[in-house]
């Protein structure tokens, strides 16, 4: 006899198999008895015959209580019925952990009283069905730089300036001097283009604002590839080529998790068609204030704004060559214009806005120089940075995205915080 995992029973229809499980739920009608088995790879139903068990055994099965542990032994039958096509007719059990008056119940919990049993919240249907997404996804971000000749970087999370200011950094004490946890890895990773050609960095980042919308996180994770000899255009193409790689990766890799999630596969394969559409910052300021919204050039977009242009378009949407006063130093000057830089952002429709965030990079010293000057840095603490603008410098670009924007807008969930498994805000920490 095999022992096996759930998400192989396809394999084993009609053989008999050692399933080490939790009991999610169970119902009874006293003579049958039915279970709603997991093991971390899937879920099915177990369903257990008082006069094929025993009536002892049989009462000890219908008495476990939720979260229990056990191995079970039973025949795999295929269960048209089941969204999952199989179950297990057990026929023989041994209790491993006993569990008593577990928190979470079948029933309405609120999103406080959750987050403070995430640790045991990440057992359920719908949160387990988004972290096997998020790995699906990180699966596949390796999958597509690697197919495509990139070399992971990975970009230190100590860092020893504060380049975005010292109110969104969390400070620490490095040896007696000030160090931060990094918001972003891209100026390593602009190093390591000009070694590797193409890189990409993906690990956890931080934001020290204080912020409580639904797409902020103080800690997430942030993928930020950087490009040499690729001018915005194409990186543009690589952009859009990751969001459908990734949307079709979820698709053909996590259909049941899909389903758990009501999450509409058609509306999903949308995503998936290119090249996605483009609009130019002054082309969106005047469709925004044709379409009622009091919005001046030289802002930045927020949520409704966002929201409005991705529906518009009723695609993932590049909003092209923001105004340089609202965008970072680094972004490269626009050939025939000082007021913007050439820079784009991805906004996801459904009202997921912004996803991804990238540019080309300025080649020019003195301009950097300039720039950062004129923000009011210290010039010591970009040496090293402007470096590369000395040694061989080549037009390059690149782009960033957060993980857990993207999975919240491919899950549907209202809040990024559903998004990672331990989720750290403005106020919480634990567990």
């Amino acid at each position: 006899m095999e022992t096996i995992s759930i998400i192989n029973a396809a394999d084993h229809v009609n053989e008999q198999v050692k399933i080490g499980v939790w009991i999610s739920n169970k119902r009874s009608s006293g003579k049958i008895a039915f279970l709603q088995l997991r093991d971390g790879t899937a879920t099915f139903q177990g369903v257990a015959l008082k006069n094929e068990l025993g009536e002892t055994a049989f009462a000890q099965l219908t008495d476990l209580a939720q979260e229990t542990s056990l191995w079970v032994t039973g025949t795999i039958h295929a269960d048209t019925r089941s969204p999952f096509g199989y179950e297990l007719a057990i026929s023989q059990f041994e209790v491993v952990g006993t569990s008593h008056d577990y928190p979470i119940t079948p029933k309405d919990h609120g999103i406080d009283f959750l987050l403070d049993h995430r640790h045991l919240w990440l057992r359920s249907s719908r949160p387990n069905a988004i972290m096997r997404i998020r790995n699906e996804v990180i699966r596949a971000v390796y999958e597509f730089f690697n197919d495509r000749g990139f070399i992971k970087i990975d970009a230190p999370i100590l860092t020893g300036s504060a380049p975005e200011g010292t109110t969104e950094l969390f400070k620490t004490d490095y040896f007696g001097q000030d160090a931060y946890l990094s918001q972003s890895g891209q100026l390593y990773g602009e190093a390591g283009a000009m070694a590797f050609g193409k890189i990409f960095t993906f690990g956890p980042t931080f934001r020290a604002e204080k912020s409580k919308t639904r797409r902020h996180l103080t800690e997430l994770w942030q993928l930020e590839p950087e490009m040499a000899w690729i001018h915005q255009d194409e990186s543009l193409e690589v952009q859009e080529q990751l969001v459908a790689y990734l949307v079709q990766a979820v698709i053909d890799h996590c259909p049941h998790e899909l389903a758990v999630l009501d999450r509409d596969v058609a509306t999903l394969q949308k995503y998936t068609k290119l090249p996605f559409p483009r609009v130019s910052y002054d082309d969106a300021i005047t469709l925004l204030q044709a379409n009622g919204f009091d919005v001046d050039w030289g802002v930045d977009f927020g949520s409704p704004e966002e929201t409005f242009l991705a529906e518009h378009f009723d695609q993932p949407v590049f909003v092209l060559n923001y105004p340089k006063a609202i965008k970072a130093f680094y972004m490269q000057a626009h050939p025939t214009r000082d007021d913007v830089v050439i820079a784009a952002d991805l906004l996801a429709p459904e009202g997921y806005g912004e996803i991804i965030g990238g540019s080309e990079r300025s080649t020019d010293y003195d301009y950097l120089k300039e720039r950062l000057l004129a923000s009011g840095q210290d010039l010591q603490d970009y040496e090293w940075y402007l470096d590369l603008r000395k040694y061989g410098s080549v037009p390059h670009s690149g782009f960033g995205m957060g993980l857990e924007r993207f999975l919240a807008w491919i899950t549907l969930q209202d809040h990024v915080r559903e998004t990672i498994p331990f989720p750290r805000m403005l106020h919480r920490i634990y567990p």
